[in-house]
């Protein structure tokens, strides 16, 4: 598991090499500031309750009123009055499941902003086989947001990276983590010059697709957030029909 300060320094230095996802990096590194005290509070005081999150929240909604977009501000007006409404969007989102996936995008953003930096605490403290899982996360079942190619031996191993705990798990390469398919004629893999380390693996029989960051081509990359700088993959994959197996941080 990667530190806040280490994500903040690679958005800062890939917002200088990718102009384009400049917006995007600055906004997840403003985030990632954001979590860092939250999680560090979590830690000293041994918080194991949705209900310690719920001070964070008018902070939060500051920092998106003043970096993020109208809708995400126009939510947080509408919807987040009160201690009682926003414990509520944080219960529905941690016990959600599979189901949360329909969430409101933006309910979703505060939400998974919050329960991002708790869970990796959880996690921090739980003994977690990484071996054997299948395509969700062993900690707390919630779906991969990238995956991570690692060297070992005379091959290469794919590892799963968890959108919520950070928990990474090894995950056969030639396998789709959204539907199951082995075949690897129906598992194309699409890969931009622009982005050396990065690459597109999808599946025809679902329709979906998961990015990876290869570790191998790029020691310093921090798949977290060169999965938010390869934001061209993304429409690439958009304009074929394939829909991301699971959102990152900012929705996307």
């Amino acid at each position: 598991m990667t530190t806040h300060d280490a994500r903040i320094t690679r958005a800062a230095q890939l917002a200088a090499n990718h102009p384009s996802a400049a917006p995007l990096l600055n906004f997840y590194a403003e985030l990632a500031r954001f979590q860092k005290p939250v999680f560090a509070e979590l830690q000293s005081k041994s918080e194991t309750h949705l209900r310690a999150l719920v001070c964070h929240f008018p902070a939060l909604i500051k920092l998106v009123s003043r970096s993020g977009t109208e809708l995400l501000a126009n939510f947080a007006a509408e919807n987040l009055h009160g201690t009682d409404a926003q414990l509520e969007l944080l219960s529905a989102v941690w016990e959600g499941g599979e189901a949360v996936v329909a969430f409101d995008p933006a309910g979703r953003f505060y939400a998974r902003v919050l329960l991002q930096p708790f869970a990796e605490y959880l996690a921090s403290r739980g003994d977690i086989q990484p071996s054997g899982a299948g395509p969700t996360c062993p900690f707390c079942n919630a779906r991969p947001v990238a995956g991570v190619l690692r060297s070992e031996g005379d091959g290469g191993k794919r590892w799963l990276l968890c959108s919520l705990c950070s928990t990474e798990w090894q995950f056969r390469r030639v396998l789709c983590p959204g539907c199951g398919e082995e075949n690897k004629d129906k598992l194309p893999i699409y890969t931009a010059a622009e982005f050396p380390a990065a690459r597109v693996d999808a599946c025809d029989t679902c329709q979906t697709y998961l990015k990876s960051i290869d570790l191998t081509k790029d020691g310093h990359a921090i798949p977290a957030v060169d999965e938010i700088a390869t934001v061209a993959l993304n429409i690439w994959a958009d304009e074929h029909d394939y829909a991301k197996l699971e959102t990152n941080l900012l929705g996307m």
